[in-house]
């Protein structure tokens, strides 16, 4: 693609790789056939290659963000799925992320735009504060219909009032700062990240998580200091708080990396792992903070694709369960990560099964089905449908919001569905403790009792 930037606007770092990357693409619209937006509104605008013709103009012009615009960008989903589905090698995380920020620095969003914005800034990236939110969320949930009639801000706050949890789960005794031993010989030593929003809703999978490493000879070290990774806010344009969360988990971590070292830097939650792998290129421009950020971006690691490097031990309980694997787009697409959940799974002794259209988002992306709920909701009926077409009891993946957007669309349907992170399961069927969503399922869909049978 051919550009017009003067010298002058490529003296700045941030626009000399945005011109880069507008210059890879050669505008041949195979992005589109894989974008989510593109596949329910049919619009080019709300496709890859309509959004880089709508940023390139604005970056070009050195002009501020103008409604179109934003109206664009804000429905991205930030998928990813048209970088995997690119030929020219078109860095499109790196091109939003910008016009996200440039959409901060020059847009004035409506009022209740920034109050909804705000309020997730605010709150998500603080666990204390997140589960405050989600109490409060309980009590007001009868008064949802109130709060969507509500002019503006309605259908964002029904949704918010949707998605908290009808029961939250006290919070884990396995809570940092902490170090967790390894069993027998010490294979490795790992810090795994806590975050922020999934040990407030799913304690369990950071539990499991340490079951399972240090039954594998893998010490696990939760450091003082860390906390949100930054990715929410990175993906709403406020780049300066992403980088105040990013740097303290940097000296988190590399606190550790030069105390008594690490082997990893683990991540649970996929979507907060893209984000920490890109650490270098976020500090590339701070000297303060570039090598140490491209240190910690080199050592980080999802838990599934550190466990494939692990010799796991054999099953100790047979389940025959059918498995659909759902893959998040942080996960495929963000971190090309794609075969070694389904193989850890199957190795485990799971039955696993693909989900047609697996490419595709369910609607989730951070805080998009909150900012987005009516084209959220639409893609998460549209998962749920081809996961239900597996014929599947269970649903694993990999990243929490995932877990409780397919879980919010399996409770619509009435379906009795159990979603799970990777990890729990594995940790089951190496010898911990039966996942508590399983406890809900049928009795068709329950694996038999008992050990696997010696001999």
């Amino acid at each position: 693609m051919q550009t017009n930037f003067r010298p002058e606007q490529l003296a700045d770092p941030q626009m000399r790789e945005s011109e880069k990357i507008l210059r890879t693409c050669v505008h041949c619209g195979f992005c589109t056939a894989t974008c989510p937006t593109y596949l329910l509104l049919g619009d080019e605008l709300d496709s890859p290659r309509g959004r880089i013709y709508l940023m390139k103009r604005m970056f070009e012009r050195g002009e501020p963000a103008t409604p179109q615009v934003v109206k664009h960008i804000d429905r991205c989903l930030s998928c990813l799925s048209c970088m995997t589905t690119c030929p020219s090698g078109v860095h499109y995380m790196h091109l939003v992320d910008h016009a996200r920020a440039h959409i901060e620095e020059t847009y004035r969003r409506p009022w209740h735009d920034r109050l909804v914005r705000g309020l997730l800034a605010a709150v998500l990236p603080y666990p204390g504060r997140f589960r405050l939110a989600l109490a409060a969320a309980r009590i007001a949930r009868p008064f949802k219909a109130f709060a969507a009639a509500l002019p503006a801000v309605g259908p964002r706050l029904a949704a918010m009032l949707d998605l908290a949890p009808a029961r939250l789960p006290p919070p884990s005794s396995m809570r940092g700062p902490r170090v967790f031993s390894a069993e027998g010989e010490r294979r490795a030593r790992v810090a795994l990240l806590t975050g922020c929003a999934q040990p407030v809703l799913a304690p369990a999978i950071n539990e499991a998580t340490i079951r399972l490493l240090t039954r594998h000879g893998v010490e696990v070290v939760l450091p003082e200091g860390e906390g949100c990774c930054g990715a929410l806010v990175h993906h709403m344009g406020r780049t300066a708080s992403a980088h105040a969360f990013a740097r303290r988990n940097i000296d988190a971590w590399m606190c550790e990396v030069d105390g008594q070292g690490l082997d990893a830097i683990l991540i649970t939650a996929s979507g907060c792992g893209t984000t920490i792998k890109d650490y270098g290129f976020m500090f590339r421009g701070e000297p303060a903070y570039a090598a140490k950020a491209e240190r910690v971006a080199s050592l980080a690691k999802d838990i599934s694709e550190f466990l494939a490097t692990l010799p796991l031990a054999a099953p100790v309980r047979e389940t025959g369960l059918v498995v659909a694997y759902h893959s998040a787009c942080s996960m495929q697409h963000g971190q090309q990560i794609r075969e070694e959940p389904k193989r850890l799974l199957k190795q485990a002794g799971f039955v696993v099964k693909d989900v047609p259209e697996g490419h595709i988002c369910c609607g989730s992306a951070g805080t998009y089905n909150m900012l987005q709920p009516e084209l959220a909701a639409r893609l998460r009926t549209r998962k749920t449908d081809n996961i239900a077409r597996t014929g599947a009891a269970i649903v694993a993946t990999g990243n929490i919001g995932c877990i409780a957007q397919i879980a919010k669309g399996f409770a619509e349907r009435g379906s009795d569905v159990a979603v799970l992170h990777t990890a729990e399961l594995l940790d089951w069927a190496t010898g911990g403790p039966e996942p508590e969503n399983l406890k809900y399922l049928g009795a068709a869909a329950r694996p038999p009792a008992g050990p696997l049978p010696v001999g």
